[in-house]
């Protein structure tokens, strides 16, 4: 996120609460405002002057389609869930609130899951909460594949105060079919006409489009993984279905140099459960997640004629697949890596909401941008019982 909002904004304040993130986050900021500890713990005397960003990208594991569906919680539950980490954040508001240092703008990312688990009640709640903060909120729903070969679509929660100016160009009158698709505009209806009332249909304007396929992204000569052996790339073509083999087939046929992913999914079989190899060639990597086990880790397949290879994802690969230069530190461990890029923001979408939304929005209610440096706060919320803890925004 620090990398997307460029060299102009300043962090003041980073918070994470794993370990291994905010070692990384040293390794490429510096340690001088990452704080690796609790959320909940975090004081309003540790965050500086007042900022013109918070941004905090609390956990998705209750709100993802892989997770339980327990949501955020209640905001005084006794036993707050994983992505309940949120309302840590939202007390740590209302103290800076309190003594006149609300952040300009509050943005919240998260899995498109927040806007239907539960029916949309979490969505509900989560623009409660920023109302009673005295916020209006918008929202956008980005998907990384118009900047990056990577399917990956994320939900941008971005509140101002209700007295704030906000320049006619940035709103629209209604929802925009990209940037509020329909999971969006369903989740608006539902919430309350106090915050409908009050709701923004934020203008992005015409969306971009891509022009870096995975074909370039894939290495012949990868670092940090090798070519699997023929008996394993053969293993994992016996495992793919009449229709995946047709689409390899296809592939061998076109005489060129094609790229694509292998996923390993569960499916039903003779009344049985076994694992498939899934194989896709639309130029694009799946959703990059943190890997669970040895069938989550991302694996790429390379057809040249009827020479076909297979390998795992490089993390140098996945890194340029979220938009990071080639000089970011990673963990040199495969999945400590894919942990840090799993949990991660897309570079260029943050850019993009930076150049389009977040000056020109600053520049509005707080009359600034000729010159000068934006100053931010930065939060991403976890729950747990650590201290010192990482990750920029400003």
């Amino acid at each position: 996120m620090r990398a997307g909002l460029g060299g102009r904004w300043k962090c003041q304040f980073a918070n994470d609460f794993d370990a291994l993130k905010a070692r990384v986050y040293a390794d490429n900021w510096g340690d001088a405002e990452i704080l690796y500890e609790d959320i909940a713990n975090v004081e309003p005397e540790s965050l500086g002057r007042r900022a013109d960003l918070a941004w905090a990208s609390f956990p998705c594991q209750d709100l993802s389609t892989a997770g339980n569906g327990l949501g955020i919680g209640q905001a005084g539950g006794a036993n707050r869930t994983r992505s309940g980490t949120f309302w840590a954040f939202i007390d740590l508001m209302k103290r800076l609130k309190a003594n006149g240092r609300l952040p300009r703008l509050v943005v919240l990312e998260n899995v498109v899951g927040l806007l239907t688990t539960n029916g949309g009640e979490e969505f509900k709640t989560v623009v409660a909460a920023l109302d009673r903060l005295g916020m209006r909120t918008g929202a956008v729903m980005v998907d990384a594949r118009h900047f990056l070969p990577q399917s990956r679509q994320r939900v941008f929660i971005v509140a101002v105060s209700k007295s704030a100016r906000i320049a006619p160009e940035l709103v629209r009158a209604g929802p925009h079919p990209t940037w509020h698709p329909d999971p969006l505009v369903a989740a608006v209806e539902k919430l309350s006409p106090q915050c409908r009332e009050q709701w923004i249909w934020f203008n992005l304007g015409t969306p971009p489009q891509l022009a870096k396929t995975l074909n370039r992204v894939v290495k012949e000569k990868p670092v940090g993984v090798e070519w699997h052996t023929p008996a394993e790339t053969r293993r994992l073509i016996g495992m793919m279905s009449d229709i995946h083999r047709q689409k390899l087939s296809e592939a061998k046929k076109s005489g060129k140099r094609v790229v694509g992913t292998l996923s390993l999914r569960m499916r039903p079989l003779d009344g049985k459960t076994v694992q498939r190899t899934e194989i896709c060639f639309r130029g694009l990597a799946g959703c990059l997640r943190t890997p669970k086990g040895g069938g989550s880790r991302p694996r790429v397949i390379v057809v040249n004629g009827s020479n076909v290879r297979t390998r795992l994802l490089s993390p140098a690969e996945a890194a340029s697949l979220m938009g990071l230069k080639g000089d970011y530190k990673l963990p040199e461990m495969y999945d400590f890596a894919f942990k840090v890029i799993g949990d991660g923001v897309a570079v260029p979408v943050v850019a993009f909401l930076r150049s389009k939304l977040f000056n020109p929005l600053l520049r509005s209610v707080r009359g600034a941008g000729k010159g000068g440096e934006a100053v931010g706060l930065t939060q991403l919320p976890s729950q747990g019982r650590r201290r010192d803890q990482l990750e920029l925004r400003v």
